[in-house]
């Protein structure tokens, strides 16, 4: 009779075993097991559960886990080892109970519940290769995750390990937030991040094709990939990758879940249906967290120049949804309290602020930037909208005895900001301000400085 076919499949794996677990039951074994299914109860068994994970096996000391997914692999370790500190701060240092992960994705063989191989075993080495409290992945678990998780990862190379036949590559995970500029010095990473850490998110998905037409493929993709071009050139967002953002191509999608795994606020989906030479175009921008529709629209086109209508149609949406996801961050932004704010929450208070074109209102938006740039003296947004805001104010004869200081301030904070990012577009608007409009208006007298402000927003003069 012939064998038994072997099951085999890829996985994510979790090796998790407890530091020092002898030495804990030696000195107070009923205290240590009574902490351990405190633990297990509340921390350890429920994140498996949120995160899609299955409880291979237990020993004394040590927990193998399968998980669907290798980013909620990694979720659960940080939320664990997170946790874990938490619940050990008024803990004596020689009876807490802290754990080594080591995680690794790679074929396993299922057999009656358990499971075997290489992607296991190499699992249990990287567990063994982890600090207490720490989390070791491998190589092939850093590929797959570095783009869709904020953590942080320090390579640290190829690592021999015992009953492995080859080296493996070693990741070590920090239970921080990845600084975004690893070029800065410590001390400017650690103002920038601060700085941007709240800056939105925004995930592209790849358009469906509804056409049945397996050539349209391509213009559905091309679509996808123009808008990711554009949108990540706006200095507000933070764009998902294609490599990550297409991943889910194809597939039923849940809005929350993409948003989980690829850390964003917000996606964008649509789809493409395309009947003789005609094509039509439908988005939707949703707020992940409330799975809100912010935004929906449909654009129809001739299929005559299809580079032509791409652009056109990316144009659009893009003019479409930047306001919208402005607004939101505004609308957002209302809702932190002062002692939870940062420098993209007081930017968009600022602006929300600001827009409503009333002197009380633009005098507090002004007052918010200026805290904002002494608290953040490397954020150039906090720059450039503070230089375009005292400008306008001058226009909108709010300030007009202070026009001429403010001009200089102006000039001042959009060079500044220009030296910090010389992509932002607000420091060049305000520049063009200085440059073409406001020196020649300096010595003119109130009333033409009136008539000048009813010009830049109303209309001529009567």
């Amino acid at each position: 009779m012939a064998d038994a076919r072997v099951e085999r499949r890829l996985a994510a794996i979790m090796a998790g075993d407890i530091v020092g677990y002898s030495r804990l039951m030696g000195i107070d074994e009923e205290g240590t097991l009574r902490q351990l299914k405190a633990h297990r109860k509340e921390l350890i068994d429920p994140k498996i559960t949120e995160h899609r994970g299955r409880i291979v096996k237990t020993t004394g000391d040590g927990m193998l886990v399968e998980f669907v997914s290798v980013v909620d692999a990694v979720r659960y370790a940080v939320d664990i080892q997170r946790g874990m500190a938490e619940r050990n701060a008024n803990v004596a240092a020689d009876r807490r109970i802290e754990f080594r992960i080591g995680i690794n994705v790679g074929d396993i063989i299922s057999d009656e519940n358990d499971i075997y191989g290489d992607g296991v075993n190499v699992a249990a080495r990287l567990e063994a290769l982890a600090e207490p409290g720490g989390i070791s992945v491998s190589r092939n678990v850093h590929d797959q995750v570095r783009d869709k998780l904020s953590f942080g990862f320090e390579d640290l190379g190829e690592q021999t390990v015992k009953n492995i036949a080859r080296p493996i590559g070693v990741h070590r995970v920090s239970l921080l937030e990845a600084a975004p500029l690893a070029a800065q010095s410590a001390a400017e990473a650690s103002k920038f991040e601060t700085a941007s850490s709240n800056r939105p998110s925004i995930a592209v998905l790849s358009f469906a094709n509804m056409s049945g037409d397996q050539e349209q493929e391509y213009f559905a993709d091309g679509i996808s990939e123009d808008l990711i071009t554009v949108l990540s050139k706006l200095r507000w967002f933070f764009v998902i990758a294609r490599n990550s953002s297409f991943t889910y191509k194809g597939a039923a999608v849940d809005v929350k879940r993409v948003a989980r795994e690829l850390g964003v606020r917000y996606v964008l989906e649509g789809s493409v249906r395309k009947g003789g030479n005609r094509v039509r175009i439908t988005a939707q921008l949703i707020d992940a967290a409330t799975n809100n529709h912010i935004w929906a629209d449909r654009y129809d086109g001739d299929l005559t120049d299809i580079f032509e209508l791409q652009d056109e149609i990316t144009k659009k949406v893009v003019a479409a949804i930047e306001p919208k996801l402005l607004e939101a961050e505004g609308m957002r932004s209302q809702n932190r309290s002062p002692e939870d704010i940062g420098a993209w929450d007081m930017v968009m208070q600022a602006n929300s602020l600001f827009w409503r074109l009333t002197k009380d209102e633009g005098e507090a938006a002004i007052a918010m930037l200026r805290r904002a740039v002494e608290r953040y003296p490397n954020y150039a947004p906090a720059h450039s909208m503070l230089a375009f805001m005292l400008l306008v104010s001058g226009y909108a004869a709010w300030t007009l005895s202070e026009l001429e200081p403010q001009v200089r301030q102006a000039e001042t904070l959009a060079t500044r900001a220009t030296t910090l990012d010389d992509s932002d577009p607000w420091a060049h608007l305000a520049l063009g301000y200085v440059a073409g409009s406001a020196i020649p208006t300096l010595h003119r007298s109130e009333p033409e400085l009136r008539c000048r402000s009813r010009l830049f927003w109303l209309g001529p003069c009567a």
